[in-house]
């Protein structure tokens, strides 16, 4: 039996390794060319201290307390060589990954299918041709071909398939989007890199609210598929808000999850005053349904910068502080620049 073992870097490189049982992460990441910190690999130095919040292990007890303490331990710290996973887990090293000679994976892939699928809207669909691991929520570089240029898109599809999705907005006169709707074929070659971030869907342990803007949706389509497939018994709640009618995407897709998912519910949300959509304004006019539960909640935010500011506003004028609040901000050219709030 061998468990997968997401290290996630400081500097947003993941990558996975299969950890066999009995085998130390330390040890895992050796054997997969990783040179994760360490000095003496005993539990006595401390060198590999990193974190684990996901997944299920046992730490023996073969380390001393300088190494790591039991306040430490309670707070989720852990030591790599001392660590024998008893599950799939994801370990933060606080280090980055170059620092580990290691660096972003590179995976080749060709375009599936393209649609425009709303006038701001493109979902691309793309063929891995060797296995990529993500965490639901992740993103990826993707080349432009003809281009050393690259653009970040979150995984719209579900972890663990060659099927690839892409939720991309439509940038008139931008890059990827001229190329995709003026160029691209089914077949193209692609070079994707990654995936990276660290936003990505936790173990969901309370109620979950999750709140999109725009093309901001993608990655929420990730964490449905996963959740779908692990199931969840908190609740979990979306409010996916768009400039106009005709940005409002994915829908149907989100009614099949509704049926499919117990305890997921959502709502759409239109902010132009000229829309005939029933719900108005921005998605913070519409928090009466939002599982907030005066903080006893675990929110994940995705969409462009005005909307990650204004929904931080909102939490500081309500006084609410959220258990935990993961957020990413995209542009239009690029959706790289993220944050975590415990």
């Amino acid at each position: 039996m061998s468990y997968n073992i997401a290290l996630n870097f400081e500097d947003g490189v993941t990558r996975f390794i299969s950890c066999n049982e009995g085998e130390t992460v330390l040890d895992a990441a050796y054997r997969n060319q990783i040179n994760l910190p360490m000095d003496c690999s005993d539990g006595v130095c401390g060198t590999c201290k990193g974190s684990c919040h996901q997944g299920k292990f046992d730490l023996g007890d073969e380390y001393i307390d300088e190494a790591l303490t039991d306040d430490e331990v309670d707070q989720g710290l852990i030591l790599t060589c001392q660590m024998v996973p008893a599950s799939d887990c994801v370990v933060d090293i606080p280090v980055a990954s170059s620092m580990c000679k290691t660096g972003i994976a590179r995976v080749q892939g060709s375009v599936l299918e393209v649609n425009l699928i709303s006038p701001t809207a493109i979902e691309l669909n793309v063929t891995a041709d060797d296995d990529i691991a993500f965490l639901p929520g992740q993103y990826v570089n993707i080349r432009v071909p003809g281009t050393e240029e690259v653009r970040a898109y979150s995984f719209s599809s579900r972890p663990g398939s060659r099927e690839l999705s892409f939720l991309i907005r439509n940038v008139p006169g931008g890059l990827m989007s001229s190329y995709l709707i003026g160029q691209c074929k089914a077949g193209d070659a692609l070079t994707l890199t990654g995936p990276m971030g660290s936003f990505y869907l936790r173990p969901v342990e309370r109620p979950v609210l999750m709140l999109a803007g725009g093309t901001g949706l993608a990655p929420f389509l990730a964490m449905l598929e996963h959740l779908k497939a692990k199931g969840a018994e908190q609740p979990a709640h979306l409010i996916y808000g768009v400039t106009n009618d005709d940005d409002l995407v994915c829908v149907k897709e989100l009614e099949q999850f509704a049926a499919e998912i117990e305890n997921f519910t959502f709502k759409t949300v239109v902010a132009s005053p000229d829309s005939a959509h029933p719900l108005k304004g921005y998605v913070t006019n519409h928090m009466q349904d939002a599982p907030i539960h005066h903080g006893e909640v675990d929110v994940y935010l995705c969409g462009p910068p005005p909307m990650v500011d204004a929904v931080l506003g909102y939490f500081r004028e309500q006084g609410i502080k959220p258990n935990s609040f993961h957020y990413e901000k995209f542009t239009p050219s690029v959706a790289a620049v993220a944050g975590a709030v415990a």
